[in-house]
């Protein structure tokens, strides 16, 4: 395997722009993983499943499922799909279904092959202490609940999303605790993991912040 380094964190925290911008600056290839379990959603929700759907049936779908993900899109079974996947309803269930089981166990080969190829920086929730335990570099970002609830306001408003900054802190705590109080892979920083806190930085210096430990 090449070289891996993981990036960390909650809804918010930064981890896809500063990712893809690191990976950028030292020549690796960039792995968003929020697009493959987003992808995995829209896919589910296009099959008409719920919250309350079985494992069993998201396992007998996810079957039919090819998913890729290629210079920066995200592909179902040959379509692109990258467009589809941003909406805040998919980015609901998207941390609703990354809870299940079957989800993981589907995508966590799928992420384990990109390294074969080529160095990778990957970003997520348990690219560190799950999906690359052995990694490289591992790196855990952060930032308030307020500061996050902000940026996801902004994000969706520069969309032309309409969201109020009252929804976009509600989704924020609703997101952090699905995702750290789930029995399958919970969102936790690695124990050795670099830990950076990105409320008072931008984008830029989180960056440089992460290349200097590097």
């Amino acid at each position: 395997m090449n070289r891996v380094i993981t990036i960390d964190g909650p809804s918010g925290a930064g981890k896809s722009t500063i990712a893809r911008l690191v990976a950028e600056r030292l020549g690796f290839q960039y792995l968003d993983t929020g697009a493959l379990y987003r992808a995995v959603a829209l896919y589910l929700r296009q099959k008409g499943l719920g919250e309350d759907v079985r494992d069993q049936e998201i396992a007998s779908l996810l079957k039919g499922l090819i998913l890729s993900f290629k210079d920066g899109k995200t592909f179902i079974n040959g379509e692109d799909v990258s467009g589809q996947i941003r909406t805040p309803e998919i980015g609901h269930y998207s941390s609703v279904f990354s809870a299940r089981r079957p989800v993981r166990e589907f995508l966590l080969e799928i992420q384990r092959r990109f390294p074969e190829v080529q160095d990778t920086v990957c970003e997520g929730r348990d690219m560190g202490t799950v999906v690359f335990p052995g990694a490289w570099r591992k790196f855990y970002l952060d930032a308030s609940e307020e500061e996050r609830a902000r940026r996801r306001y902004l994000q969706l408003r520069s969309a032309g999303k309409e969201i109020t900054m009252e929804a976009a802190l509600r989704d924020v705590r609703e997101r952090d605790l699905r995702d750290s109080s789930r029995d399958v892979a919970p969102l936790r920083r690695a124990e050795d993991a670099i830990y950076i806190d990105t409320t008072s930085m931008g984008i830029e210096e989180a960056v440089k912040e992460i290349l200097r430990h590097l």
